[in-house]
């Protein structure tokens, strides 16, 4: 497994954290899980989010390692890159649950910026 698939991986598997961590109630009634999730607040609300923003994050990182591995295959910058975008993408759910909104939207634009990185990178 190439380090880009290992965290492509790692990508695919972040949303799970997150709803845990926003299931992870007395309060959860799993026979309606989206209402429940509806009604939270807090904290448990912002790792909601976290969930539902690392399941759209993870489509345009997923293409970004599709495009690398049929342009170029293995580079250092991919994997540099790619190694970046997990770290920011696990920093930014942790800036989502603190409530760390200006650092949160750091970490979503430079994982923005890795991505469309890797896309430049592999053009070359």
């Amino acid at each position: 497994m190439t380090i880009p698939h290992l965290c492509l991986l790692i990508v695919a598997l972040l949303p799970f954290p997150w709803t845990m961590l926003a299931k992870g109630s007395k309060r959860y009634d799993n026979r309606a899980p989206r209402a429940y999730l509806a009604g939270l607040d807090g904290w448990r609300a912002r790792a909601q989010a976290a969930h539902q923003n690392a399941w759209e994050a993870l489509a345009m990182f997923t293409a970004a390692i599709v495009v690398a591995a049929q342009a170029s295959g293995a580079s250092t910058r991919v994997d540099a890159l790619a190694i970046a975008f997990v770290v920011v993408r696990v920093l930014h759910g942790v800036f989502y649950v603190a409530n760390l909104a200006s650092l949160r939207s750091l970490a979503w634009f430079v994982g923005v910026a890795c991505v469309v990185s890797i896309f430049v990178v592999s053009m070359h």
